[in-house]
């Protein structure tokens, strides 16, 4: 029976491709790691004990917070916070970061972005929801309280970005910049295992994921996109299979493993997109690049994006390369008749 490499023994292995983290970047995903254990057990048994449900007030961007929104965002901050490796994180949850300033965290180098419970609407109905992180080295000075500057910062800067998905089974996905692995939980065992090595897009495929519901609000060139792929063309596979649970780290997986894209375009009731850039696109944007996809905002690359404020909202598409090409084209030309 073939031994599978746990998250852990992998973790390790690539420690050398760092030399300059000296294993502090490793703690940190370790700690992750924990984290998303602890939620999974919590929303495995949600059902059973009065964690389902909303609290009754919004977060910063006027969104109903669940209860299961809070609870996972304490748990990340706490474990995160027990660690001496970051010196500061910022959540979709809260209005502003936070910044460490116990002893442990002084010399601290990294700062935590994370959406703690992605597709939280889900969790009352069983539908798969996430955990989406973003990992930075901070710019300010080590031993200084970290600022605004330190979480402003375009996702080519990341040093790693992943997400776990608390589904039919619980799955951590993640990238350093050296290729995108995915590690499956075994509850029986209490660890991640290697599962999905070295995962790459399809350069193309046949799934669209998009909230239709919205279509009136759409820009010209999506509309006109949508309506191309949903057209008969047996030689180019058309008309494509629509997926789409209002789970970003659920859509997202399923296109990357069988192929696919992602769209979350600006309406007239999301001027900007509803997707927040630090939060979810760009660590969402360097998993796809690692994996051969491409994302972009419809004219920019998403990693190049200069961020200004901590929940910035931005347009997003992402998954196989020739599918988001394609969309880009529509968004281009969209005046032509």
């Amino acid at each position: 029976m073939k031994r599978h490499t746990t998250l852990g023994e992998f973790i390790v292995e690539n420690q050398k491709d760092f030399p300059y983290a000296k294993g502090e970047l490793s703690a940190l995903l370790s700690s992750i790691r924990l984290a998303g254990k602890m939620v999974n057990k919590e929303i495995n048994k949600a059902g059973l004990s009065n964690i389902t449900g909303k609290i009754g007030h919004e977060n910063v961007q006027g969104e109903e917070q669940a209860k299961l929104d809070v609870m996972a965002n304490d748990v990340f901050i706490s474990t995160l916070r027990n660690r001496g490796e970051i010196c500061g994180i910022a959540s979709e949850e809260m209005e502003d970061f936070l910044g460490f300033n116990e002893e442990i965290h002084k010399e601290a180098k990294y700062i935590v972005l994370i959406d703690p419970l992605d597709g939280s609407s889900n969790i009352d109905v069983d539908i798969t929801v996430g955990t989406i992180f973003s990992i930075y080295r901070r710019v300010t000075e080590p031993g200084t309280p970290v600022n605004i500057k330190d979480f402003l910062q375009p996702g080519i800067h990341q040093v790693a970005a992943g997400y776990l998905i608390y589904g039919t089974s619980t799955m951590l996905v993640y990238t350093t910049g050296k290729g995108v692995n995915g590690f499956t939980y075994d509850p029986a065992i209490g660890s991640f295992f290697l599962s999905h090595p070295q995962i790459k897009f399809p350069n193309t495929g046949k799934i669209y994921s998009v909230n239709e519901g919205n279509y009136i609000h759409f820009p010209l060139g999506i509309k006109k996109y949508i309506r191309w792929i949903q057209e008969l063309n047996e030689e180019e596979s058309r008309p494509y299979t629509s997926r789409y649970t209002g789970s970003l780290v659920a859509d997202f997986h399923r296109n990357m493993l069988l192929g696919g894209v992602y769209l979350y375009p600006q309406g007239t009731t999301a001027p900007n997109g509803k997707l927040r850039l630090l939060y979810e696109c760009n660590p969402m944007a360097f998993i796809t690049e690692q994996a051969g996809g491409k994302s972009t905002n419809g004219e920019k690359r998403i990693l190049e994006i200069e961020p200004t404020e901590l929940h910035q909202r931005v347009p997003f598409y992402c998954g196989s390369k020739t599918m988001v090409e394609k969309i880009e084209w529509f968004l281009s030309n969209e005046n032509d008749s």
